[in-house]
């Protein structure tokens, strides 16, 4: 399990970005909501290899339309939680605990680390 600092997340961000966008298109053009591929690769081939390069950095990725995942983390304490992130965010600035969820994202200190 790999357990990310917050600098090594952010510094992730833009690929993190890349892939949940791959993703997120498509998601739309599966439900409908984008326009024709033209003959690109197959997007979903591409969506697969996102949520593969995701999962092999041990980075959950909870929702393809908002572009919602989590990076584990641990604390100096031991404990471990998730730095949560979505794509209309600019930066990474919250976490949880794995019991709580979404609902329960805190905003991350100004010096997490």
């Amino acid at each position: 399990m790999r357990y990310w600092t917050v600098s090594e997340a952010r510094a992730y961000l833009p690929r993190v970005r890349e892939l949940a966008e791959t993703i997120r298109h498509a998601a739309k053009l599966r439900a409908g909501e984008a326009g024709s591929t033209n003959g690109s690769r197959a997007p979903i081939l591409d969506a697969q290899e996102a949520l593969e390069e995701m999962q092999a950095g041990d980075i959950i990725f909870r929702d393809a339309m908002t572009g919602l995942l989590d990076f584990h983390a641990k604390g100096a304490d031991g404990v471990v939680y998730f730095l949560c992130w979505r794509l209309d965010e600019g930066d990474l600035g919250f976490w949880h605990l794995p019991s709580e969820g979404f609902p329960g994202r805190k905003p991350l200190p100004r010096d997490p680390e």
